[in-house]
């Protein structure tokens, strides 16, 4: 055999190898993960804040070896569709809010206790500790596994009948509620008639005036334009509204070791900027929501809130859990 040749025969192999390596390579990186939520792909909406950090955090924890595909707007289904394709491993990830989670575990329904938390900070407390871990825990039967609570802040009132100050100002109004039992029992217990209905039904209700407003975050309201169909923001400040962002355990489990805990060093880094974030788009939103023509107004006493709902606290203590309510209260009483 010539060198010429030899030379050009091992020149061949080597190419062939560095491609083979390389085909190798790229299948590794191919783990996709399809990520969905239900509200709009906006830069100031949390759902989205929160996906986005995500991907770049996983970028950096596992470069080359993610592609995450975003889905927003409700284009795999509504909160309850994508929480079904998470338990079937047809939908590897979602951002969701915290409310439709009580529908697999009542526990869940802790975080939708009206003005349990008095700001965020004991939210955060809360959920980074103990009792966001136990919840998390009580999802893995379920075939989901909670990476970490995001946020969309607190929860306001809009509507286009009158400015909320007192609870009575609620009497009548009839309003969007998530199809959760425990918001139904709150907001009647405020005097108001709610409707549950799905997030992808809402907008078009209200502008038909099918019902005269909806409880809602500020960065939501502002993302989907809620600012142009509705008159009144009343600055209620009821619920903190968490955003879990979940995995499929079929997913998860199909990782190696060290591609889980990138998964899960990303999504905590990526919730401590988004919560950041969203805290600090709120008072912008305000003046931008003032600036399409809604009337903003704050709520001086929430004590009366309060003790208007507290007969839900009473109802909903059992079917919860007494302890982990007690444990909760504790915390925001601190």
């Amino acid at each position: 055999m010539t060198l010429p040749f030899r030379f050009a025969k091992t020149l061949i192999t080597s190419t062939l190898m560095a491609a083979t390596l390389a085909t190798a390579s790229l299948a590794h990186a191919a783990t996709t993960l399809r990520l969905g939520w239900t509200t709009a792909d906006s830069e100031v909406d949390p759902y989205a804040i929160a996906a986005r950090y995500f991907k770049e955090e996983l970028e950096t924890a596992a470069p080359g070896q993610f592609d995450v595909k975003f889905f927003p707007s409700n284009q795999l289904g509504n909160d309850t569709d994508m929480l079904q394709g998470m338990q079937f491993g047809t939908l590897d990830a979602g951002v969701i809010t915290g409310t439709q989670l009580g529908t697999l575990d009542r526990s869940f329904q802790l975080l939708d206790l009206p003005f349990l938390f008095k700001d965020r900070e004991q939210a955060h407390q809360a959920l980074n500790g103990e009792l966001g871990k136990e919840l998390f825990s009580r999802l893995d039967k379920q075939g989901i596994v909670g990476l970490g609570f995001g946020e969309a802040g607190f929860r306001h009132t809009i509507n286009n009948t009158r400015e909320i100050k007192a609870p009575g100002d609620l009497n009548g109004i009839k309003l969007r509620v998530q199809p959760s039992d425990l918001f139904i029992a709150s907001f009647r217990a405020l005097g108001a008639n709610p409707v549950p209905m799905a997030w992808s039904d809402a907008f078009t209700a209200v502008q038909q005036g099918t019902v005269d407003g909806l409880e809602i975050p500020l960065a939501v309201i502002y993302a989907n334009k809620y600012a142009g169909a509705v008159k009144y923001l009343s600055l209620t400040n009821h619920t903190y509204n968490a955003l879990p962002l979940l995995i499929s355990k079929q997913v998860f489990s199909r990782l190696s070791e060290e591609q889980q805990a990138a998964v899960r060093t990303a999504a905590e880094k990526a919730i401590e900027r988004q919560r950041a974030e969203v805290a600090k788009n709120e008072q912008q939103l305000i003046e931008k929501i003032k600036a399409e023509g809604m009337a903003v107004n704050e709520v001086a006493n929430t004590q009366a809130f309060r003790e208007a709902v507290r007969p839900v606290y009473e109802e909903y203590r059992p079917r919860i859990g007494a302890d982990l309510v007690d444990r909760a209260m504790k915390l925001a009483a601190e």
